[in-house]
């Protein structure tokens, strides 16, 4: 039998049948690639088992008790999966199927994020395909969340079916006959005030949305787990200052997406639905008022390209949408007083830039010491009390 080995992890590869036959003969295989590596925590690779009975069963429980820890078995084809399943064997085992294989020749792209891509697959289907560092338990975990927010009636869709597309992961959405909010915008300049109105709806269904305590991450504790990370680049008495400003958080149980662009909605039968939920939590609007800043008014002035890819418009309707989206969440008219507000969201999405670093996600790292130099010393440090402020109040 093959098996392999990283870090303190065992994977075993049976193949072809485990039955009354060669029970016996698997079980001391197996027994003894574990006693060979004590402690590692044992996965097995059903990629190549064509068959097992209650006999090869028993052989994995007999695993599970000898290593005292839970036993994964992947990449179980339909066929074997369907004997754990019906023999109860799921609810003892951590069972996972094998990942349906799609290609994406000759699919359109619908939209880019910074953890992946969006591609119409039909016209009923769209498929998330997310970069290659992102894990399953990445993936389960947006879609758990997705599920929670979906049940407290977040207008969002639900995946329903994880596949792999060349060395990618990937979700699929059942859409039917659906588009972005940034393409039906560019395509119909006429309907603009509309879709405006229904985004503006949405945002504010959002962040009226009350969640029960623990269903959602807080994002006190989000940005509180990144600042371990950022002691590469900033100093001691910078790091006490970003922790005394996210301890000054208001506790908040309202919804926030934290990446609530047009390139991430989708319409549905004329309803806006929310796509990408990696980032969701709980907390201050004033987050999700801020990555909107980001996106729709800071990128469009510094990166163009990237702007107009993710949101699925040209620059220069972004600004506009920006301009009439705030002016319509706000209910602030006035040139001069719309632009102090958005000098005030600057502080938090700069705060927010500086934290995002400690993610980790992508090529965020590359521009860590950039973010440092030009957003945490000249902009957030000097206006610590200003943001501690605007995080209670806005």
């Amino acid at each position: 039998m093959k098996t392999s080995q990283e870090h303190n992890k065992l994977t075993l590869f049976p193949e072809g049948r485990i039955d009354t036959g060669n029970a016996a003969e698997t079980e001391r295989e197996m027994t003894e690639a574990v006693n060979a590596v004590p402690g590692a925590e044992l996965v097995i690779d059903a990629g190549k088992l064509e068959y097992i009975s209650s006999a090869g069963l028993r052989v994995l429980l007999k695993l599970r008790k000898q290593t005292g820890k839970p036993l994964d078995v992947v990449n179980v084809s339909p066929e074997v999966y369907e004997i754990f399943e019906t023999t109860g064997f799921t609810e003892l085992l951590n069972v996972k199927k094998r990942l349906r294989e799609i290609s994406l020749e000759g699919c359109e792209k619908i939209g880019q994020g910074g953890d992946g891509a969006v591609y119409r697959l039909d016209a009923d289907k769209i498929v998330k395909v997310y970069t290659p560092e992102k894990q399953m338990s990445d993936i389960e975990r947006e879609r758990s969340f997705a599920r929670t927010a979906f049940v407290n009636g977040v207008p969002s869709v639900i995946a329903y079916d994880t596949v792999r597309v060349g060395d990618c992961l990937g979700v699929v959405f059942e859409l039917l006959k659906s588009d972005t909010l940034g393409h039906a915008m560019r395509d119909n300049p006429d309907k603009l005030e509309e879709y405006v109105a229904q985004y503006v709806d949405l945002a504010r269904t959002l962040h009226n949305t009350h969640m029960p305590r623990g269903s959602l991450s807080d994002i006190r504790d989000i940005q509180r787990g990144r600042l371990e990370r950022l002691s590469v680049w900033c100093s001691p008495e910078e790091i006490n200052i970003l922790k005394g400003i996210i301890d000054s958080m208001p506790e908040r149980d309202t919804v926030i997406h934290n990446d609530l662009h047009p390139g991430n909605i989708m319409i549905q039968n004329g309803e806006l639905v929310l796509i990408d939920m990696a980032e969701i939590s709980v907390g201050p609007t004033v987050f999700d008022l801020s990555s909107i800043y980001r996106d729709l008014i800071a990128g469009a002035r510094t990166n163009v390209a990237t702007t107009e890819s993710s949101i699925g418009m040209p620059v220069d309707m972004v600004e506009r949408v920006a301009q009439m989206f705030f002016a319509q969440y706000t209910g602030i008219t006035d040139p001069g007083e719309l632009k102090a507000y958005f000098d005030r969201l600057a502080l938090i999405f700069a705060l927010n830039a500086v934290l995002f670093v400690g993610a980790g996600v992508g090529e965020t790292e590359r521009f860590a010491q950039h973010i440092m130099d030009h957003l945490l010393r000249p902009v957030v440090i000097p206006n610590e009390q200003a943001i501690r402020v605007l995080l209670q109040t806005m």
